[in-house]
């Protein structure tokens, strides 16, 4: 297993180095905009906030576990999903988009755990759009954090129901969600160890319709650009002294 001596050498070593052959990873892609594949040291893969945004070009996956926020059209794209009758849909809110309430859920499937959080997609309570989801989800002895549309700082008690986290999605783009100042206090509520992973922001010529994430990498110490859209995890690998933000590339082309 690779050894860790500083975060930023823990990034690079994920990035540069070949694993050991007996190393077991955990492989987090990004697809653009929300949506986050997930596939444990098992094989189990887990598709989060599927979307259909034609500007980063068609997406296609296959899925063992597929989970949603809410239930806006760019995180709720399941026809993405090329096995979806044969995957397990669990969303995070329940109803229909102009009546929903949060879907408590606390599941096991597999060698993953999700747990659900009710927040908002807005900062006055849900009244201009609607609910929102936090996904706790627990695989490969990491806790992984989603926080789907965002809109609000946290309260003290959804805080303490997140509870420990080690890997942090994030809006940061504003206009829908959190922009970068706002983001970046909720990292200190939140207080990821491993990694922070920047997400719903513009992207330069292919998906401009909210801000760039250049606010919330402003002055962050510890950033790690990827070119692919794959971030690799030694599994049981110790956390660094800081974590790092990693922003990917939405295709792996």
């Amino acid at each position: 297993m690779i050894r860790f001596l500083t975060p930023v050498l823990a990034v690079l070593a994920l990035t540069a180095a070949a694993p050991a052959q007996d190393a077991k990873q955990l492989s987090i892609r990004w697809q653009g905009q929300s949506f986050f594949e997930i596939r444990s040291s098992a094989g189990t893969r887990i598709v989060i906030d599927p979307h259909g945004i034609e500007n980063f070009g068609p997406k296609s996956v296959d899925a063992d576990l597929v989970l949603t926020t809410h239930f806006h059209t760019d995180h709720t794209r399941y026809d993405v999903v090329k096995n979806l009758k044969k995957a397990k849909v669990l969303d995070g809110l329940k109803g229909d988009i102009r009546k929903a309430t949060w879907n408590n859920l606390d599941e096991k499937f597999k060698d993953v755990h999700v747990q659900t959080v009710g927040t908002y997609h807005d900062d006055v309570s849900g009244m201009r759009r609607g609910l929102n989801a936090v996904l706790v989800i627990e695989v490969d002895g990491f806790r992984i954090v989603h926080l789907g549309d965002l809109g609000h700082l946290l309260t003290e008690a959804q805080v303490k129901a997140i509870g420990a986290v080690d890997i942090l999605m994030i809006p940061v783009g504003g206009v829908y969600t959190l922009n970068g100042t706002d983001a970046k206090k909720v990292v200190e509520q939140l207080k990821p160890r491993y990694y922070i992973l920047p997400m719903h922001y513009a992207v330069p010529s292919v998906y401009e319709d909210l801000l760039s994430a250049d606010e919330f990498l402003e002055d962050q110490k510890h950033v790690k650009k990827i070119n692919k859209n794959e971030l690799l995890i030694d599994v049981g690998a110790k956390a660094p002294d800081a974590p790092t933000v990693v922003t990917m590339h939405w295709t792996d082309r």
